[in-house]
């Protein structure tokens, strides 16, 4: 069966997590919806291009431009069966807007798939649904995730976490891991937690 998830998009999020995340789901027969607060629907943001060439820290690079298909304003999060968010750039300054927090925590207490990877739980962070739950990130971020009361995990960037309906990955490598757990909540095959290829998800409940 079809399922609507909602992407939580913004300018210079990563590229690469956003277009696999919403091809994955296209190519699954699901619907793939990015808002993006002040773009209206039809219009785009930016995307990033960030990779590992040996310096201390990633580079970043501007990368495609990204589609934004519906009005933020319009979101109803009972029309959706889950929620998306890329990290990048975008999730540090979309978590300023209180109502991208109350979409966030509308599908937390609703116990609706949530997946996001990278810098994405810092908006998962804020919106106060990551306490107490054990998940995983970009490194850099780690603290962050700690302080707020985070079960952070370090786990190769080939796998996810996923605790009950909460999935996340460490980077853009991390992208079959954290879409096979989110498909899998979604009700796809195979389990969520399955392991192939380097492949796993870590499964918390």
């Amino acid at each position: 069966m079809s399922k609507k998830v909602l992407l939580l998009v913004g300018d210079f999020m990563e590229g690469m997590e956003a277009y696999f995340a919403m091809h994955a789901l296209q190519m699954h027969g699901h619907e793939a919806v990015a808002v993006c607060p002040g773009v209206p629907a039809g219009g785009s943001v930016a995307t990033a291009v960030h990779d590992f060439e040996a310096e201390q820290t990633y580079s970043e690079k501007r990368g495609h431009r990204f589609p934004v298909h519906a009005e933020f304003d319009a979101v109803d999060v009972a029309e959706y069966d889950a929620l998306f968010v890329p990290g990048g750039r975008a999730p540090e300054y979309l978590r300023l807007e209180p109502r991208v927090l109350e979409i966030v925590r509308q599908f937390h207490a609703a116990s609706k798939p949530i997946a996001s990877l990278c810098h994405g739980p810092q908006l998962l962070l804020t919106a106060g649904v990551l306490e107490g739950v054990h998940c995983t990130a970009y490194k850099a971020i780690r603290p962050d995730l700690v302080m707020g009361g985070a079960l952070f995990h370090e786990v190769p960037n080939t796998q996810a976490v996923r605790h009950g309906h909460v999935v996340t990955g460490v980077d853009w490598v991390s992208n079959p891991a954290v879409l096979r757990a989110l498909l899998g909540l979604l009700g796809a095959s195979p389990a969520p937690d399955e392991t192939s290829n380097g492949i796993k998800v870590n499964v918390f409940e």
